[in-house]
Order: C-alpha cells, then structure tokens, then sequence
C-alpha cells in the first residue's frame, strides 16, 4: 500500500497541535517543558513566554518555585544549547548524548570531571574559579581552560544555577553540582527521546531528526530502529516518521495568533523549517549570527517579529494583515503585555 502524502499545511497543523499551539491547554509548566522535550533557555526569559503562549493561567513564578527546588534544572543537552528541563528528563537526556562525541566525552573531560565536581562540594563554582584552579592544578590556561571547562562541567553534572534561569536572571554564570543522575542504557534512553521528540514535532524526517538532536546517523538510526513508527511521505517525496495515534488535525482547523520567544523549539526542530517558516522570511528571523528573533505566528506560520517599547509589545508585520487578523493581533498582544508586566 502507498504510503499517505501528507501536505504542508497537514503537517503544520499536526505540528502545531502537538506543541500547544492550536489550543492552549490546562498544564502545569513541569508538563510543558517534559511534553516539548525541554525549552531553549539562552535568554532566561524565553521559557516563560514559551510556556504562557501554550498554556491557561500560566504564573512566572510557578516556573521560578520549579527551579530554586530543583525539579526542573538548567543545562546543556540537544545540540550542546541551553535547555530548561526537568530533572529526570536530564538523566534520560544525558544518557542518550553519551555515546556522542560532544565536548564532555572527550578524554580530557573525562580526566578532569573528578576534579572539577570536587570543586563544587563546597557550593556554587563560576568560570573564573574553575579556570583559576585548572591553571593551578592541570597547567591549563587560555582556550585550552576554556574548552576543558565546558566539557569537564557538563560531564561531571554541574548545571548553571537556578538564579540564572529567574525572568530577573542574576547575569553571572555560576555552576552547581547535580546528584548523579539515574543510570540508563545509552540506545534505550536514545530511542525514548527520539519517541517523545516525534510526540513532540512529527512528522518529521530522519534529516529533521539529525538537526534537532545533532547525534550521528548511526546513533540515531540504533535507536529508531527499536520503535514501533507510521510513515508518510510529504509533497517532496521525502519519508516522514511518525509515533503511533499521534494527532492529524484535520488542515482546515483555525490556528490562532500566537506570540513565540526568541529561539523558541517550534523554530529549531527541523532541518526544512518551511512547515512553520515560510523561506522568503527565513533571513528575517535568522540572524547572521544564529540568533532567533521573536515571531509572531498567523494562521500557523511566521508572519512576523515582534519587540517590547516602553512596556507595549510593537509587532512588525512582514505583509499587510487582514482586518480579523490584525483585531486578533492586537488581543493577543495586550494579553502578553499584561503577562510581561504582572
């Protein structure tokens, strides 16, 4: 039997259902953050937006009481970027990556995690301290430090303190020593993330897959090959994996107005973004330097960016909106400024 052709605006409805952006639903924010397999969180704010935009009655600091217990963590994981996520979904996470060659499955990294997580037994650790003592103890110094640092850090599970994470982040980075996190089978953990990440942005393609989890083909071929998927092809030919009873909204479904943070998920989880960004405004949202503006969505797509002046959010509109859209623009907009300013 032919595999189902699924169109452009199939998969983003499918994709916006799944990541809570066709209906906003009653979840608390350790839900939210599990359900999207983290949330970027290299501007401390952007998790707060990104979970607002998703869900009801949403308070700042229910995130905030979330991280000074430490039931949702800081750290870096896919694409070795910051992510907030909760903390057994950092085990899982870290167990997947450890048959990748990140930074902190280097040798150096492995030699130095002792002595780097003995330096946190005493509280909270920042850059300087670490290089100070790497210099005095391994002769370490420069780029050399810097490098072994991160790679050491991140292996021996100390995660940016929570206070760096607060909608009012304290700037400086500090680092503080996690438990050990639980044990798991690095391809089991592996084909569990992959599963949720479907769950979570499917369908999608293996090249979609690669981009967002920046493993190797192998590593994530080891790991499909243990779940149970559907496939699709979409309008290109390109094969698309799904999970199983995962939803299809029906394509005609409204998709309303939603303000999106800068480096939100839903813009960094594919390798061909055009279900969610049209190409003519990729330039516009991407920055030369990686950077990822904050967009508005409109009928599903990005349809514009947007900043805050003086307390009022100010949209910039890369085409002239319809009146019904514009009206619910602006609804939506005053929403977030009160959001912004409670």
């Amino acid at each position: 039997m032919a595999e189902r052709v699924l169109t452009q605006r199939e998969l983003n409805r499918a994709t916006l259902a799944r990541q809570l952006l066709l209906e906003r639903k009653r979840l608390a924010p350790a839900a939210v953050v599990e359900r999207l397999v983290g949330m970027q969180a290299q501007w401390p704010p952007a998790p707060y937006v990104g979970v607002w935009t998703r869900v009801t009655s949403f308070r700042r600091e229910t995130l905030e009481r979330l991280l000074a217990h430490g039931a949702v963590v800081k750290s870096n994981v896919m694409r070795q970027t910051l992510h907030l996520v909760t903390r057994r979904d950092y085990a899982l996470i870290r167990a997947a990556l450890s048959e990748t060659n990140y930074p902190e499955q280097t040798e150096v990294a492995k030699r130095l995690a002792p002595s780097v997580r003995a330096l946190a037994a005493d509280g909270p650790v920042t850059t300087a301290d670490a290089l100070e003592m790497l210099e005095r103890e391994h002769g370490l110094t420069g780029i050399d430090a810097r490098r072994a640092w991160r790679g050491a850090r991140i292996r021996a599970h100390l995660l940016h303190h929570h206070e760096t994470a607060l909608w009012h982040a304290r700037p400086e980075g500090r680092f503080v020593a996690l438990d050990e996190p639980e044990e798991h089978d690095p391809t089991e953990a592996r084909a569990e993330l992959l599963r949720r990440y479907l769950a979570a942005f499917g369908p999608a393609t293996r090249r979609d897959v690669v981009a967002w989890a920046m493993m190797r083909v192998p590593e994530i071929q080891r790991a499909l090959d243990r779940l149970e998927l559907r496939r699709f092809r979409d309008e290109q030919g390109r094969e698309l994996l799904d999970v199983p009873r995962a939803p299809l909204p029906d394509p005609e479904m409204p998709a309303p107005v939603r303000f999106l943070p800068k480096w939100d998920n839903l813009l960094l989880a594919f390798a061909d973004r055009t279900r969610v960004l049209p190409e003519e405004h990729r330039p516009k949202v991407i920055r030369m330097n990686g950077d990822l503006a904050q967009t508005v969505l409109v009928d599903g797509v990005v349809a514009g960016t947007w900043r805050v002046e003086e307390g009022r959010v100010v949209v910039e509109p890369f085409a002239r909106l319809l009146p019904p859209e514009r009206q619910e623009l602006e609804d939506e907009a005053a929403r977030l400024e009160a959001f912004l300013v409670d």
